[in-house]
């Protein structure tokens, strides 16, 4: 099955369930660099500086005081699927909370978040909410170090398909490897088509065009299991997704 790879999201909704013993997250090669960055984090969250702590994770003053309390309090903390934890422009278009059953599974499957915490995890898989990007500095760490190596081999170790949506700082922590085999790993620009017929880069808006996508597949009940495959579903689902290169798609998003 064709992996489907998504950036989190800088917001994301509180609430949950307690956490249980056995909810181990997906990508099981990747433990020691979550326990590392988990680390790292708690020593963070010990200071006392909390306008230092702030600047650190990248959180601005109006919300610094929730996001810190939410990383002091993690262990514990209540857990729900990563597809509803993340908020904002992608994830609200995306609306995982009312896709039926079937499509919910199909994003078990199918769907893997790239975490800065966490690294990649299922969709599915339970997480707390927390503050961490791919850009925040964390006290003897640097995070593309931590997580390159492991997370870009935890790819590869799937031998599945992958669509990369992920923006570039969240790609830059988990790189495709370049040894992929074959042409079955590819990144995707998203752009728009307008009344002259020409297709221009969308920016902000992109990430609402990545939401809706992943939601049609979603609920068209099947993702194919390779990136040509992909391209002709979506044509059926009324999606322009073509190849651009052996690592390049580009996706249109419908003017409706």
């Amino acid at each position: 099955m064709t992996l489907i790879l998504l950036p989190p999201s800088e917001t994301k909704r509180d609430g949950g369930e307690p956490p249980r013993a056995s909810g181990a997250l997906r990508f099981a090669d990747v433990t020691d660099a979550r326990r590392e960055v988990r680390d790292a984090l708690r020593r963070l969250m010990a200071g006392e500086d909390d306008e230092a702590i702030a600047r650190a994770v990248k959180v601005g003053r109006t919300a610094a005081a929730a996001e810190i309390a939410r990383n002091r309090s993690l262990d514990g903390a209540p857990v729900m699927p990563a597809i509803d934890r993340y908020t904002g422009v992608l994830y609200d278009a995306l609306a995982a909370e009312s896709l039926d059953a079937g499509a919910r599974q199909l994003a078990g499957r199918s769907v893997v978040i790239q975490s800065a915490l966490f690294g990649p995890v299922g969709a599915l898989d339970a997480i707390p909410a927390y503050r961490l990007s791919a850009d925040s500095r964390l006290p003897g760490l640097r995070l593309k170090a931590v997580w390159s190596r492991p997370a870009s081999e935890a790819l590869l170790a799937t031998g599945e398909a992958l669509v990369d949506l992920r923006s570039a700082s969240y790609a830059a922590l988990a790189p495709v490897p370049a040894t992929y085999p074959g042409d079955n790993a590819v990144t995707v620009s998203v752009v728009a088509r307008g009344a002259d017929g020409a297709v221009r880069a969308l920016n902000h808006f992109n990430k609402r065009g990545k939401g809706l996508f992943v939601r049609a597949l979603l609920q068209s009940g099947t993702i194919p299991d390779s990136v040509d495959g992909l391209c002709a579903h979506a044509q059926t689902i009324g999606w322009e997704l073509t190849r651009l290169s052996a690592r390049e798609l580009q996706l249109v998003v419908p003017q409706s």
